[in-house]
Formats: C-alpha cells, sequence, structure tokens
C-alpha cells in the first residue's frame, strides 16, 4: 500500500527530492532537478565536473536517470553512469573514480509508486544543509546554465562498481574466520539493488545462500520499508532453514540492513548498529573512540560505546547530519537506527553490505548464535509512530506542535537540534517531520513496551495530535 495519497506533494530536504511517479516525480522533475545539482556545481568548479549516477532498480527508474544524465551532461557535467546500483556503491565510485559527485535515482524504502534524487558530494556523502538548500532554491527558481554543444559533458558507464564495492567490505573483516564457519543465511533483496552485491558478498565469505525476493526485477515482492510487519517472508523462510546462521533484509538502494535471528526473531532495525558497532569497536577501537547516531536512535549504542570506553555523538536525522559530526571529530563509525551503518573506510553512505559483513564477523568471532549476542545486549522497548500531515492540518501544524512539546516538558532534558526529543530518567520520546515523506514521527524507548507507549501518547497530547 502507498504511504501517501496520489497528490502528495513533491518532497525536498537535505535527502534531496522525492515524489510520485507521474504525478510529482517525471521526468521533466528529474531533468530539472539535476539540472539544478549540475549548474550549482559549475559555479563552483573551475573545471568540468565528473558526476557519476545510479539507480536503486526500482520499475520504472531507468527513465528518470535517463533525464538526469541527460540534464546533467547539458549543464557541462561528464558522467559515468553505474546503472542499477546500490546508493552506498555510488559513494564508493566517487572516491574510486575522485569524482566530483553523484545522483542515486532512488527513493530508499518508499514503497514502489515513489521515487527520487539523492545528490552526493565529492566526498561521496549527501551535502550539508546550506549546500542542499541552495540547490532546491535553484531548481524552484529554475536558474539552470545549460551549455551550447561545444561544452555539453561527455557520457560513459562503468561495470567494476559491485566489484570495487564488495573488495572494499572484504578488507574490514576477518574472511578467513567467516568462512571456516560456512554460515547459511538468508538474504531477501526485495528485487532491487541489493540483489546481485549482496549474494555475492555473501558468497564470497563463503555463506550458503538461501535468497528470496532476489531477482533484480525491480517489482517488489513486498512493502520495501525493512520493518517486521513488511518481513514475513524473510522470517518465515528463516524459521524454515536448518542450520541457519541468520537473515538479512535490504531496502531498495541497500543502504539499510534489518536483521532476523536463527529462530527467526525479527530483533529489530535498531540493533543493526549496535552489533556492527561492536565488532567495529572490538577489531579497531581504541579508548576515546567516538561513534556517531541520530536522536532517534536506541540508547543501546551508548551503553555499548561505554563499554568500550567510546563516546556517541548525537545528531539531527539524517545521513548528512551524521556525517557532519563524524567526519571531523575523526569518528570509528557512525550510523542511524533504522539499520543504516556509516563507515567511513568504505564511504560517507549507509551500507547494507558492510552491516553484514560485520554481523557475520561477530557471529565468527564470538562463537554465540545472534540470539544469544543480542539477548546479552542491554534491551530496551522503542515504539515508533507517524501521523499522515494530510490528514492533522499539514505542515502549518509541526511549528506549533513541536512549540507545544517544548513547553510542557520544560523541567525536563531536551534537545530541539531536529525535531524535539525529551529525555527522562527511563526512557525518551522523539518528534519531528519527516524529510522524505509528508509525516510526523513519533518516536518514544523505554525500558518496557507499556513506558514508550505511554510515552508517545504523552507527547502527542502535549504537542495538540492525540
Amino acid at each position: 500500500m502507498s504511504s501517501a495519497p496520489a497528490d502528495a506533494p513533491l518532497m525536498l530536504s537535505v535527502s534531496g527530492a522525492r515524489g510520485i511517479v507521474g504525478v510529482t516525480m517525471t521526468p521533466v522533475v528529474a531533468a530539472e532537478f539535476a539540472a539544478a545539482f549540475g549548474s550549482h556545481l559549475r559555479t563552483i568548479s573551475t573545471k568540468t565536473p565528473k558526476l557519476v549516477v545510479g539507480r536503486d532498480g526500482r520499475k520504472g527508474g531507468e527513465s528518470l536517470a535517463l533525464a538526469v544524465r541527460g540534464a546533467l551532461a547539458a549543464t557541462g557535467c561528464d558522467v559515468v553512469d553505474l546503472g542499477v546500483t546500490m546508493t552506498p556503491t555510488v559513494g564508493v565510485m566517487i572516491r574510486q573514480l575522485k569524482a566530483d559527485g553523484g545522483m542515486c535515482v532512488t527513493a530508499s524504502h518508499n514503497p514502489i509508486e515513489w521515487n527520487g534524487l539523492k545528490c552526493l558530494d565529492g566526498d561521496g556523502l549527501a551535502p550539508p544543509k546550506e549546500v542542499a538548500e541552495a540547490i532546491i532554491a535553484r531548481y524552484r527558481a529554475k536558474r539552470f546554465t545549460f551549455e551550447p554543444s561545444p561544452r555539453i559533458g561527455s557520457m560513459s558507464a562503468d561495470a567494476s562498481s559491485n566489484e570495487t564495492h564488495i573488495a572494499k567490505v572484504l578488507a574490514i573483516v576477518d574472511v578467513g574466520a567467516i568462512k571456516a564457519k560456512r554460515f547459511t543465511v538468508v538474504l531477501d533483496s526485495v528485487n532491487a539493488s541489493g540483489c546481485v552485491p549482496g549474494r555475492e558478498l555473501l558468497e564470497r565469505l563463503g555463506c550458503t545462500v538461501k535468497h528470496i525476493h532476489g531477482e533484480p526485477t525491480g517489482v517488489f515482492g513486498h512493502t520495501p520499508e525493512p520493518i517486521e510487519s513488511n518481513l514475513g517472508d524473510l522470517i518465515g523462510a528463516t524459521r524454515a532453514t536448518a542450520g541457519v546462521a541468520c537473515g538479512f533484509a535490504q531496502d531498495p538502494d541497500a543502504d539499510r540492513l534489518a536483521i532476523v535471528d536463527e529462530k527467526g526473531r525479527f530483533i529489530g532495525e535498531e540493533y543493526t548498529l549496535v552489533l556492527a558497532a561492536r565488532r567495529m569497536l572490538e577489531r579497531h577501537g581504541k579508548p576515546g573512540a567516538t561513534l556517531a547516531a541520530n536522536l532517534s536512535t536506541s540508547r543501546m549504542i551508548d551503553d555499548v560505546a561505554r563499554a568500550f570506553g567510546a563516546t556517541v555523538l548525537r545528531t539531527a536525522v539524517g545521513e548528512a547530519n551524521v556525517v557532519a559530526a563524524l567526519k571531523p571529530a575523526n569518528g570509528l563509525m557512525g550510523g542511524e537506527g533504522n539499520g543504516g551503518v556509516i563507515l567511513p573506510g568504505i564511504c560517507w553512505v549507509r551500507d547494507s553490505l558492510s552491516a553484514m559483513a560485520l554481523t557475520l564477523d561477530l557471529l565468527a568471532a564470538d562463537g554465540r548464535t545472534l540470539s544469544a549476542i543480542v539477548d546479552g545486549l542491554p534491551r530496551y522497548a522503542m515504539v515508533k509512530t507517524k501521523l499522515d500531515l494530510s490528514a492533522i492540518g499539514g505542515l502549518a501544524v509541526v511549528g506549533p506542535a513541536l512549540a507545544k512539546t517544548k513547553a510542557a516538558f520544560a523541567k525536563e532534558r531536551i534537545s530541539d537540534v531536529d525535531g524535539v526529543r525529551i529525555d527522562f530518567a527511563d526512557g525518551w520520546v522523539h518528534l519531528r517531520a519527516s524529510n522524505t515523506e509528508p509525516i510526523v514521527r513519533i518516536i518514544a524507548e523505554g525500558a518496557t513496551r507499556e513506558r514508550a507507549e505511554a510515552l508517545v501518547k504523552q507527547c502527542a497530547a502535549a504537542a495538540g495530535l492525540g
């Protein structure tokens, strides 16, 4: 089912542009947004920018990708086409090819009727807020700089992206130890860009792979966001597979990973970052190491970091914000509790391949089952809810709702870096507008599910949204 009505607006934010295909996301929109990006780059560079372009494989995406490539070339940028590829792979290839940036045609975890455009800069990361806003302003004003024919950029293709990315991931784990375990893994690639590289990575780690929704048709086998309610096939397949170590679920552009344990239990997206962080801290961490995570990420990451003498920098939601804190601190890793793991040594984008490899590396080194490892971690209950803005008055209600929330909880510890987060001794609640969908999110965490649910209700009532 759709997560938005057919008349949902074009969403413009630090995450790029997203809209309903054929309504607010069309080849014309794609060309103009790409032209805004290309024109922006031409204003800050004295040389011809080189850009890489990839798409998440969802059906119909090639029409948008063609428009993007054409518009970027028309603004005077040289374009390297990666075809169907994971968003983190675009980040990897920007570094590999010494490109000046890139663009992904993707709506990430949004349902099939959505598509979008994501800009990456020369470091292979989402541009900071001020740059994103400059690109958006140029798009809205239609301030494009198209070049005459002699200065139109070149177009080429590169077929090495999967191999380049996989090789970098293999270099961060103990491949021999993982191979020796001969793990059996169930992989759900939701028929999108993670199908080929996801399977190849696991096979090169010596795994026996049971691949579901593994054909890259671009027609998703289920609602693509990798949350428990959408992963019944993976849960069932994992339970039915003898000797299985775990199940992995990628989203369409393969920047997020959700995990199912060997019993077929969905352990929650929050554990992806925690498991990866634990293994990175074991292998590469030093006292004083720095991690970064957004305000909506579980306190588990703080607990794990503390055990290794590390600290966690908290940021606004969005990988660009996480990276903005991680990069100057020379941090070990970062991520978000939606299943996103960011390893600076691979790329500045959330990466499901890195998350899979580190999880298997942890299993190989620890010797226990995944369920035993998870049960030994600090445990909290998290409740994630969302409210359709079109049903509650649109964007105009967000500002007053945040102000009411801050006033109601003025005696508690409050962060307004991104919406409003209120911290209590036994939990926290975070109210914010989404960057990628026309919704308001309320996320709470407590020692019990009852406490988390109570915090959601308390926050919604205080904000006037309950």
